[in-house]
């Protein structure tokens, strides 16, 4: 009986112990004191040649709590009257009370909440502090901020295009890191663009998908030519030589690759819309060119694939007069980017050289130069 007695005793004050532990982890953190931020700039213009410069410093007091904590600081951004619904944030380790932002860093953020480039914007800016699930934030204090337009190559993720076209094409042949990649301008594990093939005879025109730009974890045909991608495939052989759209689900492991060949139509062309005058690749600049076309300024025109209506570049909502020398995004009809039927025009006569550089799905740009 004593030993059951001692047994007893033992479990119950087990138990308490458990008990106080489960408390003492329960423990609520409340804040004594609010933090508060300031800036040493009210406004900021962002430059990309200075990119790697500091632009902004900000200086804060911490916010204190009622227990010992070790938390996580961060600087949150967000456009004014957006209640910071969509932010971004830039991180310092919890023993700093002062950070100073770069422009490219600033940049990136300003991209990630959708601050328009080239013009004033009225962000918010507060301190964000958190302590496990608990946050706490200081005032928030106002910032005028001119970001610029951010390298697309830099910002969207890629895969890469390797394979015995890539030489032709302006790149080197079967080179993860040198060869024509597929964005995901919605960066979703979905990629798409354009390559040129030159010769898709024998194995010249042969090519699989890579990613990080190098071997490891590439992706080939699954050896049934339906489409379908597995690790380390086949080597893909095109329909033709030509250029081609293509489309990868990386993670559904799907592909598809489409015959575009462009070319320029409409009534400001000499051709009216009867017939197209069709662009030629050049590998040195990696874009496709007209180097002279007769364009008339009471017309419009626009770019399409294959003598067809399926796929055309065009503006994005309404039709748009061209400044000359001064590049434009264009927009792909075949990824839904296009509202109506918009065309291009311009506001002077003559000889135009046309180019289009579509070696980046996530921004598709337009030039044209009066010759």
């Amino acid at each position: 009986m004593k030993n059951l007695f001692k047994i007893l005793a033992l479990v119950f004050t087990g138990l308490l112990v458990f008990s106080c532990e489960k408390d003492e982890d329960q423990a609520v953190v409340n804040e004594t004191s609010a933090g508060k931020i300031s800036a040493d700039k009210s406004a900021i213009v962002l430059n990309e040649l200075n990119a790697n410069d500091a632009v902004i410093t900000f200086t804060w007091t911490k916010p204190t709590f009622n227990i010992a904590v070790v938390p996580n600081q961060k600087v949150e951004f967000g456009i004014k009257g957006d209640g910071f619904k969509k932010s971004a944030a830039i991180d310092f380790s919890n023993d700093m009370t002062s950070g100073a932002i770069t422009h490219a860093a600033m940049n990136a953020a300003m991209f990630s909440i959708g601050a328009v480039p080239d013009v004033v914007n009225d962000i918010e800016v507060r301190l964000k502090t958190s302590v496990g699930p608990a946050t706490f934030y200081t005032n928030v204090i106002a910032l005028k901020v001119t970001p610029y337009t951010p390298n697309p190559d830099l910002v969207y993720p890629k895969i890469n295009v390797p394979g015995a076209y890539a030489g032709a094409a302006g790149y080197a042949n079967w080179t993860p890191s040198n060869s024509p990649n597929l964005f995901s301008p919605e960066k979703n594990d979905k990629y798409r663009g354009f390559i040129f093939i030159k010769d898709a005879s024998g194995d010249n025109g042969k090519y699989k998908f890579a990613i990080n730009q190098d071997w490891p974890g590439n992706k080939g045909d699954d050896g049934t030519n339906t489409g379908k991608l597995k690790a380390d495939g086949s080597d893909i052989v095109p329909s033709a030589a030509g250029t081609f759209y293509m489309k990868v689900d990386w993670a559904a492991n799907t592909y598809s690759a489409v015959l575009a060949n462009f070319g320029i139509i409409g009534d400001a062309t000499p051709t009216g819309w009867n017939s197209d005058t069709d662009f030629v690749y050049n590998p040195a600049t990696k874009t496709y060119v007209i180097n002279s076309i007769a364009l008339s300024n009471t017309g419009v025109f626009k770019f399409r694939a294959n003598d067809d209506w399926a796929m055309k570049f065009q503006p994005k909502d309404a039709d748009q007069t061209l400044v000359s020398g001064t590049a434009v995004q264009s927009y792909f009809s075949a990824e839904n980017t296009v509202t109506g039927d918009p065309a291009y025009k311009v506001s002077q006569a003559g000889n135009y050289k046309i180019e289009l550089d579509l070696h980046n799905s996530a921004y598709y740009k337009l030039t044209i130069t009066k010759l």
